[in-house]
């Protein structure tokens, strides 16, 4: 019997087994995924853990530069931009 699964990169692999296994596990978990192990990478994931989802003082600093007209503001662009994101040609 053959049996094809793929690997996390996409290629696929092939076995060949004498026979069927006697009972086939009803569902059969991922693989998990590979911890980072570069020294270089965790203090930069720790550091990214620690910083707020939101940066509510940013956002209130460019509400005011918005609502003195200190940034401009093209709505125009912003919907152009929008419809690409999103795949829209319109």
């Amino acid at each position: 019997m053959r049996i094809t699964t793929s690997t996390p990169d996409g290629m696929a692999v092939q076995r060949v087994a004498d026979s069927a296994p006697a009972e086939a596990p009803e569902a059969v978990a991922p693989p998990a995924a590979a911890p980072l192990q570069s020294a270089v990478l965790q203090p930069a994931l720790q550091a990214m853990r620690e910083m707020p989802e939101i940066d509510q003082e940013k956002i209130d600093m460019l509400r005011d530069a918005l609502a003195k007209g200190e940034l401009p503001f093209d709505p125009g662009k912003l919907a152009g931009l929008i419809q690409r994101f999103h795949g829209s040609e319109q």
